[in-house]
């Protein structure tokens, strides 16, 4: 059986249907034809931060952060490696709760570094703290299994 996933453009915000069987063959926007996968986090603002979270049918992790924060610095390079690992099953984002604090509170972002994990426009799962090597890799794993 085969069915397509609901993917939104990191570049241009255009909703794209992709079959599943092709996610993995680094597919490209029918609209700005750039591609939709490029194994780093997107960064993320007031203006595409829903869109991302609720048009997307694979699971979108949310790094909340902010520039000032050390364990967020420290934690960048592993949020970073995991985008490699996961994606295209998972889209991985980060964004500035310095410039967007109406979302971080909105989701009650009370520290940072939090990741955020989101399937189906809903959040699922929530870890505060900075994480290293292959636990962000580990903890979405087992958040999806």
């Amino acid at each position: 059986m085969s069915f397509s996933r609901k993917v939104v453009c990191p570049y241009c915000g255009a909703v794209n249907r992709i079959p599943a069987a092709r996610l993995s063959d680094n597919p490209m926007c029918g609209k700005c034809s750039k591609h939709i996968f490029a194994s780093k986090p997107v960064e993320l603002t007031s203006a595409d931060f829903h869109k991302q979270i609720a048009n997307s049918e694979i699971p979108v992790l949310v790094d909340f952060w902010a520039p000032w924060c050390g364990p967020c610095k420290m934690m960048a390079p592993a949020f970073e490696k995991a985008a490699v690992a996961l994606e295209p099953d998972v889209r991985l984002a980060k964004l500035n709760t310095e410039d967007e604090q109406q979302i971080a509170a909105q989701f009650d972002i009370r520290s940072i570094p939090t990741m955020v994990l989101f399937k189906g426009g809903k959040e699922i799962a929530r870890q505060s703290g900075a994480m290293m090597g292959g636990q962000i890799e580990q903890w979405v794993q087992c958040q999806l299994a």
